[in-house]
């Protein structure tokens, strides 16, 4: 059985060859004048370059270096939640391989779960060495996260410089390009004691950045999904049905307004166009239509999340009597 430590660092990257030894070598000083128990999980990412080798010399240097490696690159998310699923440490850090986050940073993070009892504190990169180009839609993403999420007390959602108790990062599910959204996910899981500490944003020091523009609009699409799947991901129908029931009705009205038209007219004996030649009948035989599809959708829904494996899956905090 895995003895328990104070902290597990969780470490994705790719391409980072010339950044590791300087940061582990850091982290070794912080966690020894700390006098910390600790492992460092280093996930490779489908490096192309010697980042794998250096993580296995850095292991044959301190047993405490862990290393995964993938066949292949298959995104920060996947690289998190099998670190989160493979570290034992009470306090859970994850920071970035670049040198942009510093080491330094790690004993405030743990006190704030040790000793001030957060679920999360997500790191606050306040002054950023980033161009415009890069922070102005970053700034617009957080505030949309912000308003959408009801997470208000945090202004920087994806920096990677965070830490988590142990319990959060094993009763959660990071997938697709989610890690920037593990607050919210967290959150809507049950855990709602979250914060940020201001930390410090350095130059990269090697390489070059892994992430374009398009992650600001993959993001935002990601934050919707976390949204529906959370809102109504066991109750499917409260969503397709509430849309089915208004589409239906409205088309369903409109046909009857129709419809009595047509008979006041013919009683009063006055000339008027047939039903099918109005414009309103078409539209109202459209919302009929998509009324049921939706209807139907929610069903289908319901009928997949009856069956799903997690489907009775509930977040315990405590138990009593066993």
């Amino acid at each position: 059985m895995q003895q328990a430590i104070d902290i597990s660092i969780i470490i994705p990257l790719i391409n980072e060859e010339e950044s590791l030894p300087e940061l582990v070598s850091w982290i070794e000083r912080v966690m020894l004048e700390n006098k910390y128990t600790y492992e460092v999980v280093m996930i490779d990412d489908g490096s192309t370059d010697k980042s794998w080798q250096v993580i296995e010399q850095l292991h044959h240097n301190n047993p405490n270096i862990k290393g995964i490696r993938f066949r292949r690159n298959y995104g920060k998310s996947a690289a998190l939640n099998v670190g989160f699923h493979q570290c034992h440490g009470h306090v859970v850090i994850t920071m970035d391989a670049d040198l942009q986050d510093s080491p330094d940073e790690i004993p405030d993070l743990y006190n704030m779960i040790v000793n001030d009892g957060y679920d999360i504190v997500s790191g606050w990169k306040k002054k950023r060495y980033d161009p415009i180009t890069k922070t102005l839609p970053t700034k617009l993403f957080n505030w949309a996260t912000r308003k959408m999420s009801g997470i208000n007390n945090l202004h920087d959602f994806n920096c990677g410089l965070k830490s988590y108790h142990h319990e959060v990062v094993k009763n959660i599910e990071v997938y697709n390009e989610m890690h920037r959204y593990i607050p919210v996910i967290a959150k809507w899981a049950g855990y709602t004691k979250i914060t940020e500490k201001i930390v410090q944003h350095r130059e990269r020091k090697y390489g070059t950045t892994k992430f374009g523009l398009e992650r600001f609009i993959n993001g935002f699409l990601d934050l919707l999904t976390i949204f529906f799947v959370s809102k109504f991901g066991k109750k499917p129908m409260h969503f397709f049905g509430v849309l089915g029931t208004l589409s239906f009705f409205t088309g369903f009205l409109i046909t009857c307004i129709l419809l009595g038209e047509k008979i006041y007219n013919s009683y009063q004996l006055i000339e008027q166009r047939g039903v099918t030649d109005m414009p309103l009948f078409y539209l109202a035989l459209v919302l009929l239509i998509i009324g049921v599809q939706l209807f139907l959708a929610g069903f289908i829904g319901e009928m997949i999340s009856r069956n799903a494996n997690d489907r009775n899956h509930y977040g315990i905090k405590q138990r009593l009597g066993e």
